[in-house]
């Protein structure tokens, strides 16, 4: 993690998750990448968006679009770290 300039949330996250390690069990592997939004939460998330590209989101629709964003970035990073942790282990040859 860098350590000059500003420090995101993200950038905080990342270092928590250390997606590029994989030491999570296969079962709780399996499990994270199961996780999604619900269809709600999709649908919402498509009309937020769209009304972000057409330059008619409020504010607040803004904070939600944002708060949605940072928790869909988790939940990447934590699928990514399942996947790396259900890759077979690979040796030197």
């Amino acid at each position: 993690m860098e350590t000059v300039g500003t420090i995101t949330e993200a950038d905080i996250i990342a270092d928590v998750v250390a997606a590029d390690r994989p030491d999570l069990n296969a079962e709780f592997a399996r499990a994270v990448l199961a996780v999604r939004f619900s269809a709600t939460a999709e649908q919402r998330i498509r009309e937020l968006l769209q009304k972000n590209n057409a330059g008619s989101i409020t504010s607040a629709e803004k904070a939600d679009l944002e708060k949605y964003l940072r928790v869909g970035q988790f939940l990447d990073l934590m699928q990514a770290k399942a996947r790396h942790s259900l890759q077979p282990i690979r040796t030197a040859s």
